[in-house]
């Protein structure tokens, strides 16, 4: 694997807020979701690294390119998906993005050719000649996510691509940002808030809160499997008045077992030595009860804005609670996702 992005203390400052603050980093080529609550700097750090913002403070490379220098050749090298709508309303997708292509630099015909097969790719084909206008939003996403791969690209910033979609089509918007990496070999940062779609989307996660580094490692390692077993069972299949849940908590306490409640009808057991699975089947088993789930628990990315947000909480009550909001808000898009 090789570095395609690198920042060393970069930092900038607007006249009453600092968007970025002495951020180092280092991002491997793959798919890598930067992650962070609105506002915490995603966007500027995508301006600064295009080379369209210059940092205050620090350095930064993007494929082995300075930003404050080599902008322009960083862009040749770049795709990017902007956040919001600007896409021409009176224009098909197809002159907009052989329109893109071209400004690339690619020659007419390779445009043209480049275009029919990049909209091929993102599910646009059929829909190529009718003006954008007539778009829903995840045609829209779709034609700016192909405009930014049209030229070929070793790397594609990726500003929020799920923004406005449905479950479905953020699911298909997924599947086509895993299948860029995976069928071309180009590298992806994508940038998103809702902390469930980079779980199983990217290989590697960057957060980042008030312009602040959080945390950078693989998506792995943040979801890795903790001590718990995920239990699920179904009602009694005769006395519908039987608490099934509160009959197994029972049982397994009395086996010397600790065992909490994870929402709706799951229970966390935690794993007290390789007997503990069989303990748990046979309580199951002697309750008449059956088994929906059981698996060990594994962490989720949210985990760790809830965990950082009881420690701003304890900063909040001292006066100092700056990005407990933040964190908060984070956390709960990272459940609607």
């Amino acid at each position: 694997m090789s570095t395609v992005i690198k920042t060393d203390g970069l930092t900038k400052r607007f006249s009453r807020v600092t968007a970025l603050d002495r951020l180092t980093v280092e991002v491997e080529s793959g798919v890598v979701g930067l992650v962070g609550a609105n506002g915490a700097g995603k966007s500027t750090l995508i301006k600064i690294l295009l080379g369209l913002s210059p940092a205050t403070e620090g350095t930064g490379q993007v494929l082995g390119l300075d930003i404050a220098t080599q902008g322009p050749a960083i862009r040749e090298r770049v795709g990017y998906m902007p956040e919001h709508d600007c896409l021409p309303p009176d224009v098909s997708a197809t002159e907009f993005v052989v329109h893109m292509a071209r400004m690339s630099g690619l020659p007419a015909a390779a445009a043209r050719e480049r275009t029919a097969d990049t909209l091929r790719h993102v599910g646009l084909y059929e829909e190529r000649y009718r003006p954008m206008g007539g778009y829903s939003t995840g045609m829209k996403q779709r034609v700016k996510l192909a405009q930014a791969l049209v030229h070929d690209p070793r790397l594609v910033l990726l500003d929020e691509p799920t923004n406005g979609l449905d479950p479905v089509g953020r699911d298909e918007m997924l599947a086509l940002i895993r299948r860029v990496h995976a069928d071309f070999g180009i590298s992806v940062l994508v940038t998103t808030h809702l902390l469930g779609e980079l779980e199983r989307t990217c290989d590697h996660l960057v957060v980042i809160d008030g312009g602040k580094l959080l945390r950078s490692s693989s998506t792995a390692s943040f979801t890795s499997a903790t001590q718990l077993l995920a239990v699920e069972v179904t009602d009694h299949p005769v006395d519908r008045d039987f608490d099934a849940d509160a009959a197994l908590t029972a049982r397994l306490t009395a086996a010397g077992l600790n065992v909490r409640a994870d929402g709706s009808r799951v229970l966390l057991v935690e794993i007290a030595g390789d007997g503990t699975y069989d303990t748990v089947r046979d309580a199951v088993d002697d309750l008449g009860l059956g088994l929906i789930r059981l698996e060990q628990r594994r962490h989720r990315v949210a985990e760790i804005f809830s965990t950082r947000s009881d420690e701003d909480q304890d900063e909040h009550e001292r006066g100092d609670g700056a990005g407990y909001d933040a964190y908060r808000a984070a956390a709960a898009g990272g459940e609607q996702a």
